[in-house]
């Protein structure tokens, strides 16, 4: 009997082993990537406290420095690309958010009713629409660019914001419509059924029984709106023209100029950029990653 255990213990003892090994080797994985991640990060940040003559020094440090003292940080680089005239942070802020707001708002809506109409609703031709919706998110955006800014031109809205929030207004964006399809997919008919007993509507169903269940889906689909327009460089730069009109990643480019380039303005003013959208973010990120995880699973 005594010799019987033995080889069981030492299978046990061998598993736990190799359970250890795994562990330790998966913890040494993501603290890699993790460190792959963050330096970028870490990077901007030291050379937002930096001179800008102090930053491409060769070796580079990489512990912040300051041209007068090598131990300082030089946090008076925040509020020098704050109080510039001609970075004006708060004015750049405030057109940023007037476009990145209505965009989450009108587009989280459309994207909503969209969803729910090819979840729940039959109407001749769905099959076809859905199809076409979920297919174009395979055309690149630079095939539509250029017809697009040509289109806009012609109506007059070339140097304003509506070409940037007009189209949230339709639907929001096909993979936000495929996201919140799958989630709305996941929920029991039965609840639409006894809604409909009870005198609900189409409407009524969707505000009262549909959208409380998706609630982590409609975050994220906020989420991903909001990051989306707050990032957008590209079609803010063929829109948007006047600088009173500049975004805050438009007013990045006023730190470049023929003759020279104030880098560490450029870090700091990165820096400011990006916070609120990463605040933004750490908000809502427990419902981010449960709507990516839950997405198509039923219930």
């Amino acid at each position: 009997m005594s010799g019987m255990t033995k080889p069981i213990r030492g299978s046990l003892h061998s598993k736990k082993r190799n359970k250890l090994l795994a562990d330790v080797f998966s913890f040494i994985t993501i603290v890699i990537i993790a460190a792959v991640i963050i330096l970028p990060m870490y990077w901007m940040f030291r050379s937002s406290v930096m001179g800008s003559l102090d930053i491409f020094k060769a070796p580079p440090d990489f512990l912040p420095m300051g041209t007068i003292n090598p131990l300082e940080w030089l946090w008076r680089n925040y509020a020098e690309v704050a109080n510039s005239t001609a970075f004006n942070y708060f004015q750049f802020l405030l057109n940023s958010l007037t476009i990145s707001v209505p965009c989450v708002v009108f587009g989280t809506a459309t994207a909503i009713s969209c969803a729910y109409a090819f979840a729940r609703l039959r109407f001749k031709g769905k099959g076809f629409l859905f199809s076409l919706c979920v297919g174009s998110m395979l055309l690149p955006t630079m095939v539509t660019l250029i017809p697009l800014y040509i289109a806009w031109s012609y109506l007059g809205f070339v140097d304003s914001y509506v070409p940037l929030i007009l189209p949230y207004l339709c639907g929001g964006g096909a993979f936000n419509i495929f996201l919140l399809r799958q989630f709305i997919k996941s929920i029991p008919r039965e609840l639409d059924e006894a809604a409909k007993i009870d005198g609900a509507g189409y409407f009524r169903t969707l505000v009262s029984v549909i959208v409380p269940s998706i609630k982590p889906a409609i975050i994220v689909v906020a989420l991903l709106i909001f990051i989306t327009t707050w990032n957008d460089l590209l079609q803010q730069m063929v829109y948007i023209q006047s600088r009173e009109q500049y975004t805050l990643v438009l007013g990045l480019t006023v730190f470049f100029s023929m003759f020279k380039a104030d880098y560490a303005g450029i870090f700091a003013a990165t820096i400011l950029t990006f916070i609120p959208g990463l605040l933004v973010y750490l908000f809502g990120q427990r419902y981010f990653v449960e709507g990516i995880v839950m997405t198509g699973m039923k219930n």
